[in-house]
């Protein structure tokens, strides 16, 4: 199904700015990638600060749904925390090297600066706590809420390590979750 004009707009958005930072996010260079006029980037988003809310929400939002479908898949297989591990780690390598994931980075840095963007920043990572907290719960991991936001905060993290050394493997992500896990499950 072709996109409408404010779903181009805003993936159009997502890629300037992984490709190119925040600072490139001018309506005539979004307008330009998303191949609508100037007049519809404005009708659909009157400032800069909307767009940019707007295209944290987008990526997230699809972010999410893709991580619930896998984690669904996974819940009806009753898989292990080891197993689950990997899963994760297969899950970051098969999205971690667009320009979105860095744009995700970016936008989430930006709302620091940004209190217009900053509750977009706080409900996307409110969201991860909630799918994290669903994985730890599925895998029987006791106070699952309360470690979530650290299962969050180490994946953000290897991004962007990731990002920054150009590892495209993610090597290190399933032992690092594994540690995270084992520490968390109840000792016999």
């Amino acid at each position: 199904m072709p996109m409408n004009a404010r779903d181009r707009i805003l993936h159009a958005a997502l890629r300037l700015i992984g490709e190119q930072g925040v600072g490139a996010v001018t309506n005539r260079a979004v307008a330009r990638a998303a191949g609508v006029s100037l007049g519809s980037l404005t009708y659909h988003f009157p400032n800069q600060s909307d767009l940019l809310r707007e295209a944290l929400h987008t990526f997230v939002e699809e972010e999410i749904a893709r991580i619930t479908a896998r984690v669904e898949r996974l819940r009806t297989a009753g898989i292990d925390a080891d197993q689950a591990a990997d899963e994760v780690e297969k899950a970051i390598v098969e999205f971690s090297y667009g320009p979105e994931q860095l744009a995700n980075l970016e936008l989430h840095l930006h709302a620091s600066r940004d209190p217009a963007v900053r509750a977009t920043s706080t409900r996307s990572v409110e969201a991860y706590d909630r799918l994290a907290t669903a994985v730890l719960t599925a895998l029987g991991i006791p106070d699952a809420e309360r470690h979530a936001p650290a299962v969050v905060a180490m994946l953000y993290g290897l991004a962007v390590r990731r990002l920054s050394t150009g590892d495209t493997t993610a090597t290190g992500t399933a032992d690092a979750f594994r540690l995270l896990l084992h520490g968390a499950l109840p000792r016999d």
